[in-house]
């Protein structure tokens, strides 16, 4: 029987040249200072950090010029589907609870001329040449839009791919119980191929089942396990009613093998909670490896999130809504939220500025699965350039990024997406 064996190197034909494989690139990012230390060289090749640069590597080197190099940041809860940023100014009406803030979600919605892709696209983009490198984002799944939310952030998440990394939560900001219709959207986006996670709301008060037979976390815990998604579900409820559903949401995890895969936005009756009870809930979320996110709205919501992080509760800091129906404020801009959850913390030591800016660095990298950036060799290449003497100047005085770097590879110069 005849052989024909495979055209590899090992069996190239007489004479035939060799092709060397081609040169590697290194980009040296010359005379910075991370986190404020002495001046030295990065060194990225292949999106990491190296020791030093490969032999024989063709090199392109960037001029740091002594800034401060830091890491970019992870916003761990963001709406870009709702925001106005960069619309013409909408004035908000007074609004008590969910359901009239949700009903002010409709109005703005209706009366903005952009579509959500692009006031997405708009808003992501800002925050990207601010320093974020990754996010989860939440697009409101309901009957008033069906599935355009989700649909537009994923454009969205497209254009930006490289720049920012995204994960994309259904959420039914409507509710699922008390919104007929709106099951069967969830349902629809869980099975898109379009979103990682499933989201919920306030089970026992906005959405509660109030004689309608249905039971919220059930629907969403359900369609999580049969599509392999995660979940990530809002809790503004305080005090007990918000608890009940905690434990809940902890027994479901454990039940069907979630961990890992399920956190938990705001859990204000957590920030609620002190000494012993706090310690308990604490351990109680350890064990079913639930995490949770704050976005630094107050003195009375923030997360005791170093209390949490000391016994083993992974917490992130986000945006959540930006310049929306719900709030006039907001700016995608990590380093500012990190300001914002000092300013609340009333930090003024060092270290707590510090804590602050690693919350919002190391604490979202970590709730989304990704790799430290922490400027050591072997750490995403993944970090800002700013004006600065030290990390917590840096969290006080809000500098421009004059560079954000992703992967190796410059995506901002003076705040702007090149």
């Amino acid at each position: 029987m005849e052989r024909h064996l495979p055209r590899t190197p090992s069996h190239r034909a007489r004479g035939a040249p060799v092709i060397p494989p081609p040169p590697r690139s290194a980009t040296v990012f010359h005379d910075v200072r991370p986190f404020g230390g002495p001046a030295r060289d990065l060194v990225a090749v292949d999106g990491e950090l190296v020791a030093e640069v490969p032999p024989d590597a063709e090199v392109e080197r960037v001029d740091g010029g002594g800034r401060l190099a830091l890491p970019t940041l992870v916003d761990a809860h963001i709406h870009p589907d709702k925001t106005s940023w960069g619309e013409p100014w909408h004035s908000r009406r007074p609004a008590h609870g969910i359901a009239e803030y949700v009903a002010g979600d409709v109005e703005l919605a209706r009366a903005l001329p952009t579509p959500v892709a692009e006031r997405a696209l708009r808003l992501m983009s800002h925050a990207a040449a601010r320093g974020t490198r990754a996010m989860r984002a939440h697009a409101d799944v309901a009957p008033a839009y069906g599935l355009s939310g989700i649909e537009g952030v994923a454009e969205a998440a497209r254009k930006l791919a490289g720049i920012v990394d995204v994960e994309l939560v259904a959420f039914p900001q409507h509710g699922v119980v008390r919104t007929p219709g709106a099951a069967e959207l969830l349902a629809e986006a869980a099975g898109s191929g379009l979103v990682t996670h499933i989201g919920g709301i306030d089970p026992a008060g906005f959405d509660a089942d109030g004689g309608h037979g249905g039971d919220q976390l059930g629907t969403v815990f359900g369609l999580a396990e049969k599509h392999g998604l995660g979940l990530d579900i809002h809790l503004h409820d305080r005090g007990e009613q918000g608890l009940a559903p905690l434990r809940d949401i902890a027994a479901r995890t454990r039940a069907l093998g979630l961990r890992g895969r399920v956190s938990v936005a705001h859990a204000f009756a957590v920030a609620g909670l002190s000494g012993r009870e706090l310690d308990e809930t604490a351990d109680l979320l350890a064990e079913a490896g639930i995490a949770l996110t704050t976005v630094a709205l107050s003195a009375t919501t923030i997360l005791p999130f170093r209390r949490l992080a000391e016994r083993g509760v992974r917490v992130g800091l986000g945006s959540d809504g930006v310049r929306d129906s719900w709030s006039p404020f907001g700016d995608a801009d990590m380093l500012h939220r990190a300001w914002l959850a000092a300013w609340a913390l009333d930090a003024r030591l060092d270290e707590e500025l510090e804590d602050c800016f690693r919350l919002a660095a190391d604490g979202g990298a970590e709730l989304l699965g990704l790799p430290k950036a922490d400027l050591r060799p072997g750490s995403p290449a993944d970090f800002m350039l700013v004006d600065g003497e030290c990390l917590p100047q840096a969290v006080v005085d809000l500098p421009r990024r004059d560079l954000v770097v992703r992967a190796g590879r410059v995506v901002a110069r003076d705040g702007r997406l090149v």
